[in-house]
């Protein structure tokens, strides 16, 4: 079974791909062989290939036709053979600049929206309310890694009595997703912030299947009335904080979950607690 590149590894592989099509144009060029007068097909599409070889090593090829100078096409041939790691450097470097161009991209999309972030009046917040960092998780409850992260992200706020953790509902695998989220969110407009808290780690740590009896069954366990909360799931205030959170993860971006938003640092995936305690005291530094 074949597996799918990432980035860097496709990024690699063009890389190589492209240095042993400059090997084979240097070897042919620079051992006495005769040109073809006019470059043929082939050749015409090699070309783009060897420019890029030669711009990751630095290099301008010579003049418009994809001819390089045989002396030189000799020694970055010989260089390669005996250098092939600088590919993989061009390759980490190429990584090193995206990240950082990523970096200074979401740090701006998301001073932009700041306000949706980290004041919205409709999420809940948990930690302490007056911590001095802020990390905002957008969760789905039918999500593997949102239910790992939830131990997690407890085991943070058990030892950090300075952090504020806000969670943002975005359903995005089915059904199952959105009236779970339904349900948090009727729960919190219902119950307040300890029902919403109770309310949100049933679901998070649920296995089964999310149905109309289990929904039930956990309303009176939070002493909700079962019907005024399967009203609630359906109004338009649950709706349209659904809506919102939409709308905010598309304007940051975020197509996945979990994905967490600490101050100005968008960490998409999980992470486990040491990683983001580690970036918490970066942000406090």
């Amino acid at each position: 079974m074949s597996l799918p590149l990432s980035d860097s590894a496709l990024v690699g592989t063009c890389l190589a791909a492209s240095a042993l099509g400059l090997l084979v144009l240097t070897s042919s060029g620079g051992n006495g062989s005769p040109q073809p007068t006019q470059p043929t097909a082939s050749a015409t599409q090699a070309v783009p290939a060897q420019s890029a070889a030669l711009a990751q090593l630095g290099a301008t090829p010579v003049g418009g036709t994809g001819t390089v100078d045989a002396e030189f096409g000799d020694q970055v041939r010989s260089y390669l053979l005996q250098n092939p790691e600088v590919i993989f450097e061009a390759v980490a470097a190429y990584e090193s600049r995206n990240a950082e161009m990523q970096a200074d991209m979401d740090r701006a999309v998301l001073a932009a929206n700041e306000d949706g972030l980290f004041n919205d009046a409709n999420s809940w917040v948990g930690g302490n309310p007056e911590g001095d960092v802020s990390l905002v998780a957008f969760i789905d409850y039918r999500c593997g890694f949102c239910k790992r992260a939830h131990d997690e992200l407890e085991a943070l706020l058990e030892t950090d009595d300075n952090l504020r953790l806000i969670v943002k509902e975005f359903p995005i695998l089915g059904p199952e997703s959105e009236m779970s989220s339904r349900f948090a969110i009727a729960a919190l407009t219902l119950g307040g912030d300890d029902v919403y808290a109770t309310v949100h780690d049933r679901l998070m740590r649920h296995d089964g299947e999310i149905s109309p009896d289990f929904l039930a069954e956990l309303a009176s366990a939070v002493e909700l009335e079962v019907d005024t909360v399967f009203e609630e799931m359906s109004s338009p205030h649950v709706s349209d904080v659904i809506a919102a959170n939409y709308a905010l993860a598309q304007r940051l971006q975020i197509s996945g979950t979990p994905t967490f938003v600490l101050e100005d640092e968008m960490i998409r995936g999980y992470v486990d607690a040491d990683v983001l305690r580690d970036m918490i005291m970066a942000q406090r530094d």
